[in-house]
C-alpha cells in the first residue's frame, strides 16, 4: 500500500504490486483463451515500467510514428498499428516499427498497398472495420456515431477483401463487460461474417475492463475460445484502461482557500485542464480518498485547479473536517488515459511520475521543468 505521505507533491504515482495483479490477470485471460492480448499505448504509455509489462505480455498498439517508435524501443517489439491516416512522409518509418498495419479506409490502403509489397520483410495489413454498432454513451468516445471517420462499413467493402488484406480490425468497447463485446460480436458475424474465413486475425481493438472487479472473465474466455475456434482465426485484443486500473493516483495539496458566495473553493496545485482532462471532456467525477459527496452540515468544497481557466475546476466534495492549505489530496485512478492526455497549458507545472515498488519504496522516475515548457512552444 502506497504511503503518500513519502510522494511529493504534485505526483503521478503508480503501485507496482496493483500492476503486477492486472497483468497476472491479463495473462491469465490470454492463456485460457488463446487469445492474443497486448497493450494499447494510447491508454497507458508509462514506459518505465514496460520492463513489468512485459513479464506478461509481448505487445502492444499503436496509433501514430511515435507510439510505434516507443514500442519498439522501450517494449522491444514491433507495434501493431493503426492510424486514422498514414503520412506518405512517415509511412516508411511506421513499417520500421511495426509488425501490423490497420488502414482506416480503402483509399490508404490502396496508396499504401504498393509499399507494403516493396518492403523486405512481411508485415501484416489490415483494415478498420465500422460496424456502425457501439452502445458507448459518450459522444467523444463512440466511433459509430453518424458520419463517423473511423473504419470501413460494411456497405462499402461488400462482399470482397481487397487483395492482400490479411486482417480486420474494430474499436467500438468503452470500459465495457463481455456481454456487451458478445452482442458486438453478433453485429459483426451478420455484416461481415462472410469475410471472417478468409483471414489470418481479428482485432477486437480496446474497451475490455476485464480488470474491474465486477468483470465476467470466465465468460469473457468462453466467448473468445468458441469464436476462435468457430472461424479458425488468430484473435487480438488491445486494452488500455485494463492494465492500468486502479493502479495508482494523483497526489495533490491544497494551496489556498477561496470562499465566495457561500461556495468554498479548494485551490490545488495540479490543474484539471492539463492534469486531468478527462474530468472536463466526458465529464466524470473523480474519487477523492477520504472524501465523499457532498452531506449536508459537512464541510463541503470545490476543487480548483491552478490554471487561470475559469472553467478548471470540479465539484463538490464533502470532508469529515475543514481543508487546510497544505493538506494533501490524493486523487484514486488516474494512471490510465490520464498521463498519456497531459498538457503544460498555462505554464502550470506538470506532476512528478514517481513508482511504488513492490518494496514498499517510493522511486521518483520523472521531474518536470520550465524546459518542458518551453520546449513545446516556439
Amino acid at each position: 500500500m502506497i504511503d503518500y505521505s513519502k510522494v511529493p507533491s504534485p505526483c503521478y504515482v503508480i503501485e507496482e504490486e496493483r500492476l503486477r495483479k492486472n497483468l497476472s490477470l491479463i495473462r491469465d485471460v490470454a492463456d485460457a483463451s488463446g487469445a492474443e492480448i497486448i497493450l494499447a499505448f494510447k491508454g497507458f504509455a508509462m514506459w518505465s515500467v514496460f520492463p513489468v509489462v512485459r513479464e506478461y505480455v509481448s505487445g502492444a498498439a499503436a496509433s501514430s510514428i511515435h507510439e510505434a517508435r516507443l514500442c519498439f524501443e522501450e517494449m522491444g517489439t514491433p507495434a501493431h498499428t493503426y492510424a486514422p491516416a498514414f503520412r506518405s512522409e512517415e509511412f516508411g518509418t511506421v513499417l520500421r516499427y511495426s509488425s501490423h498495419i490497420t488502414f482506416n479506409s480503402l483509399a490508404q490502403y490502396r496508396k499504401f498497398a504498393p509499399v507494403l509489397r516493396q518492403e523486405g520483410k512481411h508485415i501484416s495489413p489490415g483494415l478498420r472495420i465500422n460496424p456502425e454498432y457501439s452502445e458507448i454513451a459518450q459522444g467523444i468516445y463512440n466511433p459509430c456515431s453518424p458520419g463517423s471517420r473511423l473504419g470501413v462499413t460494411a456497405s462499402e467493402l461488400a462482399d470482397k477483401l481487397p487483395e492482400g488484406v490479411e486482417g480486420l480490425h474494430f474499436h467500438v468497447l468503452f470500459e465495457s463487460d463481455s456481454y456487451t463485446l458478445e452482442k458486438v460480436l453478433a453485429v459483426v458475424e451478420e455484416k461481415f461474417g462472410h469475410l471472417l474465413p478468409k483471414l489470418k486475425w481479428l482485432n477486437m481493438g480496446g474497451g475490455h475492463l476485464m480488470t474491474r472487479r465486477d468483470y465476467d472473465t470466465g465468460h469473457l474466455i468462453s466467448l473468445l475460445k468458441k469464436f476462435r475456434e468457430k472461424y479458425d482465426i488468430h484473435l487480438i485484443l488491445e486494452p488500455g484502461s485494463a492494465f492500468a486500473w486502479e493502479t495508482g493516483e494523483l497526489v495533490a495539496t491544497v494551496e489556498d482557500i477561496i470562499i465566495r458566495d457561500g461556495i468554498k473553493t479548494a485551490i490545488l496545485d495540479v490543474s484539471f485542464t492539463a492534469h486531468m482532462p478527462d474530468c472536463l471532456e466526458m465529464p466524470y467525477k473523480p474519487v477523492i480518498i477520504g472524501a465523499f459527496d457532498p452531506v449536508p452540515g459537512k464541510p463541503t468544497y470545490r476543487m480548483g485547479g491552478n490554471s487561470c481557466l475559469s472553467g478548471d475546476f470540479m465539484g463538490d466534495w464533502s470532508f469529515h473536517r475543514e481543508l487546510q492549505p497544505g493538506d494533501r489530496l490524493v486523487f484514486w485512478d488516474m494512471i490510465h488515459y490520464t498521463m498519456v492526455k497531459t498538457t503544460t497549458f498555462n505554464g502550470v507545472p506538470h506532476p512528478y511520475i514517481g513508482i511504488w515498488t513492490k518494496d514498499q519504496k517510493f522511486r521518483l522516475v520523472r521531474e518536470f521543468g520550465y524546459e518542458d515548457y518551453r520546449n513545446r512552444l516556439s
